[in-house]
């Protein structure tokens, strides 16, 4: 098969993942329910509705355990896949590939039924307020490209999606091989060797920010089979950073602040009414109340390492490639970050998230 049609190929199974009824964005973030205490709305069909504004124990506060837990899991699967062996392009070289990564999520989990969207109900259009079945797994496909340069460097970029969420991810990566392309001697009898760094962003949703950056080494071994065929096993580790934050989240989104304040303006001496002498700037109300104003927050910022073994094999026939990736932790989150800068009231934030792994598959053709 010619590499067109592997990448034509390619294209329409993701396109197909991205256009099908199953691809709602059932798994897109949805952090408003992300609360500690349940009694500062109502809950069950309609929640979201604040109704307490008379104590200010009321105010809803943002569950920043679950939130970190999210972070987490979801930066593993937007995390750089390291998907290549040690040899780059070569010198004046370039592939374009489309990769397929499969990454385990604790879905049974309360923060993911919680924290994400669910199912849209198709008479009435809306949303559930609890997804009782998250997916299993988070499917990030992308697009990537790869450019060699002299003296074994390479750069590579790649721009994809998350399924069945709004959530785009962009990134860059940059590798400098060793050992590169020894045929003869005693040089050619070891493996080759790799050293980079890459990132991976996201956009697509306001409701949180979330950037990944990783180094990488690798070492691989091209074995040629028939004078046509090389088969490139290899083997890696990876040291990732995780930074998330939260955007400003409504948690009672079915209440409307000013109306429940009558807002008549801010507290400057051009207010209508106003006769405190303190000009702060704060929501003047009417007959209602300013208690919901207070529920707009911002979480906590997550910052986590997470450590990972990669290893797979790559399989080139002329100008086609294709490979198979698999990622794991090496340790659980909470193992990789530990002390007071990772505890909320002396429990680790990540106390329960399982060790996460990534099946990853790419195709692609090489210049």
């Amino acid at each position: 098969m010619r590499a067109t049609s592997c990448l034509a190929l390619a294209t329409a199974i993701a396109g197909a993942a991205l256009s099908s009824p199953a691809a709602a964005d059932t798994m897109d973030p949805a952090l408003a329910r992300l609360v500690t205490n349940g009694g500062c709305r109502t809950l069950g069909p309609g929640g979201g509705l604040y109704y307490n504004p008379a104590s200010s124990f009321a105010r809803c506060q943002p569950d920043n355990a679950s939130f970190a837990k999210l972070v987490a899991q979801y930066g593993f699967a937007v995390a750089p896949t390291a998907m290549h062996s040690a040899r780059t392009t070569g010198y004046g070289g370039f592939e374009l590939g489309i990769e397929a990564a499969y990454t385990k999520i604790d879905s049974s989990a309360e923060y993911w039924k919680q924290g994400t969207r669910g199912p849209q109900d198709p008479t009435t259009k809306q949303f559930s307020i609890y997804n009782q079945e998250p997916d299993s797994m988070l499917q990030h496909y992308a697009l990537k490209v790869r450019k060699g340069f002299p003296f074994g460097l390479e750069l590579a970029s790649a721009v994809g999606f998350l399924g069945n969420t709004s959530i785009v991810t962009a990134g860059a990566d940059v590798r400098m091989s060793v050992f590169e392309g020894f045929r003869t001697g005693i040089p050619a009898i070891f493996p080759e060797l790799a050293v980079g760094g890459s990132v991976r962003t996201i956009t697509g949703t306001e409701e949180f920010q979330l950037t990944v950056a990783g180094v990488d080494a690798q070492i691989s071994k091209p074995l040629p089979i028939a004078g046509t065929v090389v088969l490139t096993p290899y083997v890696g580790y990876q040291w990732t950073r995780i930074f998330g934050d939260s955007g400003l989240i409504d948690t009672t989104p079915n209440t409307d602040a000013l109306d429940y304040c009558d807002f008549r303006g801010t507290n400057t001496p051009a207010t209508p009414g106003n006769t405190t002498g303190v000009y702060d700037g704060q929501p003047v109300c009417g007959a209602g109340s300013s208690a919901d104003f207070n529920n707009t927050v911002v979480f906590d910022a997550v910052r986590l390492t997470r450590h990972r073994l990669n290893f797979g094999a790559q399989l080139r026939f002329q100008m086609v490639k294709f490979g198979v990736h698999f990622i794991t932790d090496l340790t659980s989150a909470e193992d990789a970050n530990q002390g007071q800068d990772y505890e909320i009231d002396g429990v680790n934030k990540f106390a329960g998230v399982g060790r996460q792994w990534t099946l990853a598959l790419d195709l692609g053709a090489v210049f």
